[in-house]
């Protein structure tokens, strides 16, 4: 197994590089965050000047990108060129047109930082391909499964020193799709706008990232908190009139989730310190007040129950023939009531 991008990247911070770096894949954002990191955290902004090169594979000819990495610094230790959308160097089409970069791989200059961002698949049948591979700091860059994007939200959240639970995670996944740089974007606006430490809300994805649907999850868990029950059965209408839209084990799943946790501070006798383990902010803590005020811990543990049941029968465990409608229609009315 290759190293992973972020290992890549952990290493180029720690000053140990490689003369030629290969990022290919179908996952451009990989290739970006590695290109990236070589062009910010190699040099610094006075080096930079003179010892920076951005090419573009469009706009460039392989043999004037290698007399320029054959070169030496002008200031510094190292000179960094870096080849973006490499995969439209024309070079490429043909073997014979390689064998210059075939003589460089072989002996490269020690103070040249030199690196190719492909976007796409190398054409394995080229002998460069397989030269690239054992010669270079080769990195193949490849589309997460849609069942990993929770667990990349989730990570790149916690890189930015903030927490966020699992269901928002899912909500975040199906609002922002696999697209892995709107992601890191939007967690980038929240690390701008929120101090490290907070916990990712349902609210705050609401404010800040502006989900556009009619009707969420998250309104239905402030309605059933409010105990409004016009609202909630409002939006289980849409739900029930939009069944692809929101699939009821997400709902169950995202509804037990905030319930397990309402549940823990209604039923802690020293709110204080369950606000501690919870993580809670000034911000986060609205729901779980709102929680206390209008459950007691007793129907707190007959909503688990509810929720545990409705998971069973939106899984063809005793649903008879209820429909996936009427199964969440009899949750809300038993939470409600």
């Amino acid at each position: 197994m290759g190293l992973t991008h972020t290992q890549i990247i952990r290493d180029i911070q720690l000053k140990k590089y490689d003369p030629i770096y290969f990022l290919s894949g179908e996952e451009p954002f990989f290739i970006d965050q590695i290109a990236n990191s070589i062009e910010n955290d190699i040099l610094d902004e006075s080096e930079k000047g003179f010892g920076l090169t951005i090419a573009y594979g469009r706009d460039s000819e392989l043999k004037n990108i290698l007399n320029m990495a054959k070169g030496f610094p002008m200031m510094g230790t190292h000179q960094v060129i870096i080849v973006r959308e490499a995969q439209d160097l024309k070079e490429w089409k043909k073997s014979d047109l390689l064998k210059s970069l075939e003589a460089y791989i072989a002996s490269p200059t020690p103070s040249t930082i030199l690196c190719f961002a492909f976007k796409g698949k190398l054409d394995g049948r080229l002998g460069i391909s397989k030269i690239i591979d054992k010669k270079t700091k080769s990195f193949i860059s490849t589309k997460i499964k849609d069942n990993q994007v929770e667990s990349f939200i989730q990570e790149t959240v916690l890189a930015k020193g903030y927490t966020i639970q699992r269901n928002i995670c899912h909500l975040l996944a199906e609002y922002l799709g696999n697209d892995l740089s709107k992601i890191h974007n939007e967690v980038n606006k929240l690390a701008i706008i929120l101090p490290k430490g907070t916990e990712i809300s349902g609210q705050i994805v609401q404010d800040y990232i502006g989900i556009s649907k009619d009707y969420n999850g998250f309104e239905l868990q402030k309605a059933l908190l409010e105990k409004n029950v016009v609202q909630a059965n409002r939006i289980v209408e849409y739900f029930i009139r939009n069944p692809k839209n929101n699939p009821i084990p997400q709902l169950i799943g995202l509804l037990f989730s905030s319930f397990n946790r309402f549940n823990i501070y209604v039923s802690a006798e020293n709110k204080t310190y369950a606000v501690q383990q919870l993580r809670l902010t000034e911000y986060t803590s609205t729901d779980y007040k709102l929680a206390a005020k209008n459950f007691t811990p007793a129907k707190m543990d007959r909503i688990i129950g509810y929720l545990h049941d409705a998971d069973k029968k939106s899984k063809g465990i005793g649903r008879g023939q209820m429909t996936d409608g009427e199964i969440l229609l009899e949750l809300i009315f038993k939470i409600m009531h």
